[in-house]
């Protein structure tokens, strides 16, 4: 769940780190300091400029991401604070190492018939033909 939640945020951040970026000045033009162990090359290296990426118009209004976005970090500090999962029950655990061949068995023998029964009425119901 806060995996989820995190990439959520990750998406809108990234989206509207784009969409700034794009207003802001390019980083080429930018006065970067020379420090004293800068190689210099002798020779001019051609820049490649990189293409613009045309995001159109943002897919939401920005309060409407704020909105969303409070939601979710709600969401997500309560999800922190939630108690851990308690530990599965030994008892349980064990029956379902009990159960597994059984129904393992089960399934194997009667899931192909069941759902071939299901296809077939549902082909029925959609075209009006027995199969």
């Amino acid at each position: 769940m806060e995996d989820i939640l995190a990439s959520i945020k990750r998406v809108i951040a990234e989206e509207k780190e784009i969409r700034t970026s794009a207003a802001a000045v390019p980083a080429a033009e930018q006065q970067v300091p020379v420090e004293e162990d800068v190689l210099e090359l002798d020779d001019m290296v051609a820049e490649v400029e990189e293409p613009v990426v045309d995001l159109g118009p943002p897919l939401m209004e920005e309060e409407v991401a704020d909105t969303s976005r409070h939601a979710l970090e709600q969401l997500a500090s309560v999800a922190a604070t939630a108690p851990p999962q308690p530990q599965a029950n030994p008892l349980e655990e064990m029956l379902r190492d009990m159960l597994r061949p059984v129904l393992k068995e089960w399934l194997d023998q009667n899931l192909p018939r069941i759902v071939d029964e299901h296809v077939k009425r549902e082909i029925h119901r959609i075209t009006g033909r027995p199969v």
